[in-house]
């Protein structure tokens, strides 16, 4: 079921979309060759409490940590670690924030240091691909409507997208309905209302789509071992543009 918010409930969970944008600029200077994604999760885990609000990962269906840093390959749900990072890695982070009883959920893929110019590549047109699906989340269009302009704008450029995890619906829960793939055929799905919040989120391979999990049973890593970029807005619905709660500076 779609459960449509109010404006008093979207400004609510606008408070925890908030404190997911800033903890992911606050983590930007933070994260260069050295550091552990072990301590990039204790420093985020710290600054979402100094803002009254709960990591909404950790513990979520047994998450031991309370950010997701998936390095380089890893597409999605890396756990952190004594991993170090190191200069030309990528490393996405995704993070949630649970704050007056609504979420928020936003990630974003940070080179380390330098990285190779195809590297830049990547994650441009990842982070492009976001937008052009959010462009597309508007009242009266279908769900796969922001599906196909992600999958378009992807391979278009030669990349290829995630097609195991999706994108979703937020609010009260973490994952709400309805369910927001990158990939697929437009004017197909539920219809879009104002009202609806959705967390898109485009994984970019760039090599082949396929994925498998890790025996730690969370960390996703790409079968032909390419790389992987991951951006994620949380985004509401309305009347005119969409509305980018997660927004960072």
């Amino acid at each position: 079921m779609i459960i449509l918010k109010s404006k008093e409930e979207i400004e609510k969970m606008s408070r925890a979309c908030t404190i997911v944008g800033k903890t992911l600029d606050y983590l930007r200077d933070k994260i260069r060759p050295g550091i552990t994604t072990g301590e990039i999760d204790k420093i985020a885990d710290e600054y979402i409490r100094s803002w009254d609000a709960i990591p909404a990962f950790k513990g979520y269906r047994g998450y031991p940590a309370s950010i997701c840093a998936s390095v380089n390959n890893e597409v999605i749900h890396g756990i952190p670690s004594g991993r170090v990072l190191n200069e030309g890695d990528i490393l996405g982070v995704d993070l949630g924030v649970l704050k007056d009883g609504f979420y928020g959920d936003a990630a974003y893929t940070f080179p380390v240091g330098k990285i190779e110019p195809s590297v830049e590549r990547l994650l441009r047109v990842a982070e492009e691909a976001l937008y052009i699906g959010i462009d597309k989340a508007r009242d009266g269009n279908r769900v796969s409507d922001i599906s196909y302009a992600i999958q378009k704008h992807v391979e278009d450029n030669g990349y290829s997208v995630v097609r195991a995890f999706v994108g979703h619906g937020i609010g009260r829960d973490l994952h709400e309905d309805p369910q927001v793939p990158n990939f697929g055929s437009p004017n197909r799905g539920p219809r879009l209302r104002p009202g609806m919040t959705l967390a898109i989120e485009p994984m970019v391979n760039e090599g082949g789509y396929e994925v498998m999990v890790l025996e730690d049973g969370w960390t996703a890593v790409t079968m032909d071992g390419k790389l992987s970029a991951h951006f994620e807005h949380t985004i509401v619905i309305t009347n005119d543009n969409p509305r980018i709660l997660t927004q960072i500076n």
